[in-house]
């Protein structure tokens, strides 16, 4: 639907320079992806594998920028812009086939809802950029209380939508934490590539 823009290593390398914290960009994509996989490895560890509130996405975000520069003295000031920079509307930007394929949902007569493992920034970025805005309702996981691929996450978007799992299908683009885990949760999967063709 949306992408980051610039992309997210872009955005790292160009608030890392204001702070004179200068890895390579392909330095940040390395670690990026290390310190991705170690934060999903500690929240499937947990007592309540990918149990998350408000808090949590926040202090995996820092986790995350703190692998990434290294732990570099400026690196709470740069997650500080970092998470300002990400939460904002101008910093994302809609994909051609995003927009066809929402508009070919609701034509079909589909209710359109998001949800996401973004935190709750995505509401206000949902509110002002399309085509998330044609969306009936935004659900974040910092919000339900769990991430994907929890099966909780999937029961939470149903009693809030009044709705049983074989109402529902999950969109996405990702084999596991979408498609498989809706299938496990009794939703249909639904594929997209990257060009948005099922």
């Amino acid at each position: 639907m949306v992408e980051p823009w610039p992309s997210v290593a872009d955005a790292y390398v160009m608030v890392g320079h204001k702070f004179h914290v200068e890895p390579a960009r392909d330095e940040i994509v390395r670690r990026f992806a290390e310190a991705w996989s170690k934060q999903e490895s500690i929240d499937a560890a947990g007592s309540c594998p990918f149990a998350t509130s408000q808090v949590r996405e926040r202090e995996r975000w820092r986790c995350i920028v703190d692998d990434v520069f290294d732990h570099a003295p400026q690196s709470g000031l740069i997650f500080e812009n970092l998470w300002k920079h990400f939460g904002s509307p101008s910093s994302w930007r809609s994909l051609p086939h995003g927009e066809a394929l929402m508009e070919k949902a609701i034509l079909k007569g589909c209710g359109i809802a998001l949800a996401s493992n973004f935190d709750e920034r995505l509401i206000t970025i949902a509110q002002a950029l399309s085509p998330l805005n044609k969306a009936s309702h935004v659900f974040a996981s910092s919000e339900l209380g769990w991430r994907k691929p929890a099966i909780e996450f999937f029961r939470a978007v149903e009693q809030r939508l009044n709705a049983r799992p074989d109402e529902l299908a999950m969109v996405g683009d990702d084999d596991r934490l979408d498609i498989a885990a809706a299938v496990r949760a009794g939703w249909r999967g639904i594929p997209v590539t990257s060009t948005g063709d099922p």
